[in-house]
């Protein structure tokens, strides 16, 4: 049953303040029509209307309403999404979805899938990642492995980058606000003859705040700047032949304090995805194919000047990636999809001591290849009714091969009403920091979990207001934890492997994890007015029989959270808004000893028509200026008033 306050707060939905349209669904709420809104998380185009398991979609528009800089602030703004940061920008940043772990996450831009296999729990750090090009941006939820193996236990995050509909065609942003904060970014791109291209770049710099909070003394503000650039060449070889080429590079440089006072310590990283694809469609575009090639790397270095030898850390975290997918349309209510991919992944990790006269030990070292087949079968057997089934075969080189299963349905009525139930498994690989570094164990098993969600959506009022609602459930078994050797050690596993030496810990397979909840929202367009909200219900739990924080909520996982818009279009070309987010309270630690206190945020947008293509904007973020914390100890960004041009030609 829901707390007393988190059913006062869903029966605010339609009231609450807010900007952007949040969900698929809700956009369909403001006259959009969901057959038009196409999903492509689900790796090959499909209207949202078929879709089983629940999804949200921004597009463009949506995306510069909310004139939010970095990935993480618009994803914040969809249901079951959670998220904790070490400081300011630039910061360690996780992203959760229903309660999952942040490495549970699969991230992917232009069909690549991102993750850094150097990273302890090789997830994805959303600290680096802009909004920049993105002209869609999806968040499909649930486990989703069928489709993207490895990791999608909590969802996936599909960001799509613009593509030139015209011959010549480019769009701006710049912005400049509180702390210093300068933001540029600017593309151009065109369509000649057989060849369609596109190039970007954006730079972005933030004196930023202090990332221990002044709450525990932190008193120095500590910087950010990211430079990004990323092209994409599309060349039509014959009227079903087309090459794919496109590539992302960014290079950041973050600041950040020790975990209990100040600190001149910062952090160098540079990330790189490249892509190289071949597409075919034969058989009148029936058996449509695509070959592809793709790779990323993440190279990660600290330094803290006060030591003799500087740098701190050194790790590099490499993935390449060859893939095939292929879908045939067997007839027009009958459509197969399938594929096979190959990824071999490669880590090196390094911690320098700070004496000159010590020797740097010989870095972490370690690799894995993972192989698997997958194919899905949809079907619409009656007008409106969407019924799909999967089944996923991979198999590692190390603990050898898995098979999952998922199925799901929608159902469409001619009332406005739409009815979503799947059921979904998912795994995640160990990673090769878990498997080879210093407190590595290569025994290790994949994590494995399944789960399933129901969901009602209603339309009304000729597509004028939207609601709807999802039931989700999720049990996640084999997670992997770090163990210490101080408590209840496991002899043999408290000795590096193939040596006498002792060390501090180990990774194994021994905790359990079961999340569940509700998310809710709803839309209303009423002409120049438009509201909207959503409402997310998490409970997500340690359920390690014999364990000390059995029952225990996991980690910075708020059981309720909530968004809210209003927005209004005067006739003069002035658009105005507000937002609100509000997050209840959580915890910090596994044993729930540390609360974070729950906390609300309101910001205030506004965006002037000043001709076709060129609008002025200024928002004020965080209104009241709350202090909260996301992680326990590290600060959060007061208020920060912003302005700037945006221009689309």
């Amino acid at each position: 049953m829901l707390p007393r306050y988190g059913s006062a707060f869903l029966s605010l939905l339609l009231c609450p303040p807010a900007f952007a349209s949040d969900d698929a669904d809700a956009e369909a709420g403001a006259g959009a029509d969901t057959a038009a809104i196409l999903v492509t998380a689900t790796r090959v185009a499909t209207p949202v209307d078929q879709v089983p398991a629940s999804v949200t979609v921004l597009d463009r528009s949506a995306i510069d309403r909310a004139q939010d800089i970095g990935m993480t602030e618009l994803l914040l703004r969809t249901p079951g999404v959670s998220m904790s940061r070490n400081g300011g920008y630039g910061t360690a940043t996780s992203l959760r979805i229903r309660g999952a772990e942040a490495g549970q996450t699969v991230v992917v831009i232009d069909g690549v899938k991102l993750n850094d296999p150097s990273n302890a729990d090789g997830s994805y750090n959303f600290a680096n990642l802009l909004v920049g090009d993105a002209a869609t941006v999806e968040v499909l939820r649930g486990p989703q492995s069928i489709l993207w193996g490895s990791q999608a236990i909590g969802g996936v995050v599909n960001v799509v980058t613009a593509r030139p509909a015209r011959a010549l065609e480019g769009s701006f942003d710049v912005e400049a606000g509180s702390r210093q904060t300068v933001s540029a970014r600017a593309a151009l791109g065109g369509r000649s003859g057989p060849v369609t291209w596109r190039l970007g770049a954006q730079s972005f710099t933030t004196d930023s705040i202090s990332a221990i909070s002044p709450a525990f003394n932190g008193k120095e503000a500590d910087g950010y700047r990211n430079r990004a650039a990323q092209g994409r060449v599309e060349i039509a070889l014959a009227s079903n032949i087309a090459a794919d080429f496109h590539a992302y590079y960014s290079r950041a440089r973050t600041e950040f304090d020790d975990t209990t006072a100040d600190s001149p310590a910062y952090a160098l990283n540079r990330e790189f995805v490249g892509y190289a694809g071949l597409t075919a469609d034969l058989l009148d575009g029936r058996f449509r194919n695509r070959f592809g090639y793709g790779y990323t790397e993440t190279d990660r270095d600290n330094y803290d000047p006060r030591r003799a030898r500087a740098q701190t850390f050194d790790a590099n975290g490499r993935n390449e990636r060859l893939e095939y997918q292929g879908s045939f349309a067997i007839s027009d209510r009958v459509t197969a999809l399938f594929g096979a991919e190959n990824e071999k992944s490669r880590f090196r990790s390094v911690s320098p001591s700070g004496s000159l006269s010590t020797p740097i030990p010989a870095p972490a070292r370690g690799e894995a290849e993972l192989t698997g087949f997958y194919a899905q079968l949809s079907v619409r057997p009656l007008s409106g009714l969407t019924l799909n089934g999967g089944v996923r075969h991979d198999d590692h080189n190390r603990y050898g091969g898995k098979t999952l299963f998922s199925a799901g349905g929608v159902w469409t009525l001619p009332t406005g009403t739409a009815i979503r139930a799947s059921y979904g498994e998912g795994f995640k690989a160990p990673t090769l920091y878990q498997l080879f570094s210093e407190y590595g164990n290569t025994t290790l098993e994949p994590e494995r979990a399944h789960g399933w969600e129901a969901g009602l959506e209603q339309q009304l009022f000729d597509r004028r207001f939207a609601m709807g609602a999802a039931w989700f459930e999720r049990t996640t078994t084999q997670q992997i934890v770090y163990n210490p050797c101080s408590s209840a050690p496991d002899p043999m596993l408290c000795l590096q492997p193939g040596t006498t030496i002792a060390r501090a810990g180990y990774y194994a397979n021994v905790a359990r994890a079961e999340a569940h909840g509700v998310e809710a929202r709803a839309a209303l367009s009423l002409g120049a007015l438009t509201v909207d909200g959503n409402y997310s219900w998490t409970v997500a739990e340690d359920r390690s029989a014999g364990s000390a924080t059995f029952g225990k909520w996991l980690p910075r996982r708020p059981r309720h959270m909530a968004n809210g818009s209003i927005g209004y279009a005067l006739p003069i070309g002035l658009d105005l808004g507000a937002a609100v987010r509000w997050s209840g309270a959580a915890y910090d630690n596994a044993s729930n000893s540390i609360r974070l206190a729950p906390y609300t945020l309101v910001d205030l947008r506004a965006e002037y028509r000043a001709g076709p293509q060129m609008r002025l904007f200024a928002r004020v973020e965080n209104l009241f200026d709350k202090e909260y914390m996301t992680a326990w100890r590290y600060g959060t960004p007061g208020r920060s008033i912003h302005a700037g041009i945006r221009g689309r030609f």
